[in-house]
């Protein structure tokens, strides 16, 4: 149960704040300006802080300062009435996790909340695990001892401290961010913000809204500034992934950032400099792609620079033991289970699987058999791979059976096999899988969550 420490001068929203919060089930403090909240903090630490901009005697960001310099780990939310660009650019240089707004809704609260503290336990149990780790080599948060992933670690080493332009390549689910986030962690720049954006994910006019800003009035439903992906970034690094699914007119807005180092926020008339370093992603062939006038060329060679190829995990086979241990280390610790290892042959059988969905998918398979796992084992009969799903398919009756068919339970089985071979034939690209079942992005995502698919 998390403890939150709510700072705000305003009797109304403290109160507000207190009784939403304990309702979620935090156990919750709050004090009316800064002063008195730092003597509760000498009493006792707190896991997030929910603190005003505008207190009198000490301003949030003062505040978010002393805190962070006697507890670094401690998680910070600000809340502002007016958030402008140098107001997020200085909350996010000072440390915060984020701000909102006053006029927040409840539920967008709640989760950057949930998000906040699920980061922080997912960060301190990996840390802690990470250090315990057997013999395996590791760079970062990248686990393998294989030829090819020594060789991305010695090219990590050898680009962090230019500042030219990376291009990741590889498929889905081999670790794309984590190589950019060692890259920006073993950089000049490790100490300014690092953030992520999926090209892919999100629909065009939203995309230019959150990598540029808006300016209030730009259209309908723009009721302030707000500053973009670039802008909260100045002084560190922007990791564009599925760059290849970037929108044309994207691209063109895209290289005058790369070339010029400004850009302009939607509705905006003013240049804004661009002080950031570009690490892009893609599991396509982007010089395919450009061959055939769906990527710009001359964007193409300013982002691919500097490549870095990640093999698939088919082609490393070696680290999947140390791969499987991390997991099931992490998720027996995750679901409070007593589980050490795997059997030999439940190994064998991970061993000559091809995982279509590479290390994101050895991760979910490890994560469904902890969960199943009744032993301190984990035997052959609880692994549950692509393949299994595809068999269903080939599986499914043909005709009816006398004692007839619970049709719920046979099209959800149906639905979740076409699903899970869309996202396999795309290799994992959400918004590519979504054109092959000729759905939408957004009923793929809610199918997927409500059929417990994991991409």
């Amino acid at each position: 149960m998390a403890k939150i420490l709510v700072v705000d001068d305003d009797q109304g929203m403290r109160e507000f704040l207190e009784i939403m919060l304990m309702r979620e089930g935090y156990r919750v403090t709050t004090a009316a300006d800064a002063e008195k909240a730092l003597g509760l903090f000498h009493k006792g630490k707190f896991d997030l802080v929910i603190a005003d901009l505008k207190m009198p005697k000490m301003d949030g960001i003062s505040f978010l300062r002393k805190v962070k310099d006697d507890s670094p780990e401690t998680i910070f939310i600000l809340i502002t009435a007016y958030a402008s660009g140098e107001t997020a650019l200085t909350a996010m240089k000072e440390g915060a996790f984020d701000y909102i707004e006053k006029d927040f809704k409840i539920e967008d609260l709640k989760i950057i909340i949930r998000n906040a503290l699920s980061k922080k336990t997912n960060q301190q149990s990996d840390a802690l695990f990470l250090k315990q780790v057997g013999n395996a080599v590791r760079f970062g948060n990248m686990i393998g001892g294989s030829r090819d992933m020594l060789k991305v670690y010695s090219t990590i080493k050898k680009v962090a401290d230019t500042p030219a332009n990376v291009l990741i390549l590889g498929e889905s689910g081999t670790g794309k961010e984590l190589v950019a986030k060692a890259i920006h962690e073993n950089s000049p720049r490790k100490d300014m913000p690092f953030l992520v954006i999926n090209c892919g994910g999100i629909p065009e006019n939203l995309l230019e809204s959150e990598l540029f800003g808006y300016i209030k009035g730009a259209f309908t439903g723009a009721y302030a500034d707000k500053a973009g992906l670039f802008e909260i970034a100045r002084g560190g690094t922007v990791f564009l992934d599925e760059i290849g699914e970037l929108p044309s007119l994207l691209q063109v807005k895209l290289l005058r950032v790369v070339q010029e180092k400004t850009f302009r926020r939607v509705g905006g008339t003013e240049d804004e400099k661009a002080d950031i370093r570009i690490i892009s992603a893609t599991n396509q062939n982007l010089a395919e792609n450009v061959k055939k006038g769906l990527f710009r060329e001359d964007l193409y060679y300013r982002l691919n620079v500097i490549p870095i190829q990640l093999p698939p995990l088919r082609e490393r086979k070696e680290d999947i033991p140390v791969l499987a241990e991390y997991f099931i280390e992490k998720y027996s610790r995750e679901f409070k289970k007593e589980i050490k290892m795997m059997s030999a042959y439940a190994l064998e059988l991970l061993i000559k699987y091809p995982f279509p969905g590479n290390i994101r998918e050895l991760e979910n398979i490890i994560e469904r058999s902890v969960a199943l796992e009744t032993s301190n084992i984990i035997l052959p009969e609880h692994l549950i791979m692509t393949q299994d799903l595809l068999k269903e398919a080939r599986d499914l009756k043909s005709e009816l059976p006398d004692a007839g068919i619970n049709l719920n339970e046979e099209l959800a089985k149906y639905e979740k096999t076409l699903i899970v071979m869309a996202l396999t034939k795309a290799g994992g690209a959400k918004s590519r899988a979504a054109e092959l079942l000729s759905i939408s992005y957004d009923s793929l995502h809610y199918r997927s969550e409500k059929l417990g698919i994991n991409s």
